[in-house]
């Protein structure tokens, strides 16, 4: 299962997006719990996941360790990129600041099939939002106007 989990982290830090969509079963579903996006469907999943990669274009992860416990693996990652696109968050859209940002996450994958049939990704947002220099921009009263409804 381990190796389906690496298959998917090195076609998405590739972009390889038709690789990316064969490992995911036809009515997978992703939920990020930070952003609370959950979506289902394999075109929906690479939507939601690609939103990401157009704002730091060189963002890979470097798994940690891993634990497996039936059909369920859960990877501790570190993804590490730089923000070089405008990316969306709940305060509004943060313009590309150039600057590099690390944090770590957890992938909660469900496979059948060797396929991912269920992805749970769970991150520090506000951490992603410090290192680009974004405290101020990530308070609920900063920008309301540009307020995006995920």
């Amino acid at each position: 299962m381990m190796e389906l989990v690496n298959r998917q982290l090195e076609a998405y830090a590739a972009s390889d997006w038709n690789a990316y969509r064969g490992n995911l079963a036809r009515d997978a579903t992703y939920e990020e719990v930070a952003t609370a996006k959950r979506v289902t469907g394999i075109d929906a999943y690479v939507d939601a996941v690609r939103h990401w990669k157009l704002a730091f274009p060189d963002l890979k992860a470097t798994v940690k360790r891993t634990f497996t416990m039936g059909n369920t693996i859960i990877a501790e990652v570190e993804w590490e990129g730089t923000h070089r696109g405008p990316l969306d968050t709940p305060f509004g859209t943060l313009p590309a600041t150039g600057k590099r940002g690390r944090v770590s996450a957890l992938l909660i994958n469900r496979i059948e099939n060797d396929k991912i049939v269920e992805t749970r990704h769970y991150f520090d947002q506000l951490s992603v939002l410090l290192q680009l220099g974004a405290g101020a921009f990530a308070t609920p009263t900063a920008r309301p106007e540009q307020a995006v409804v995920h």
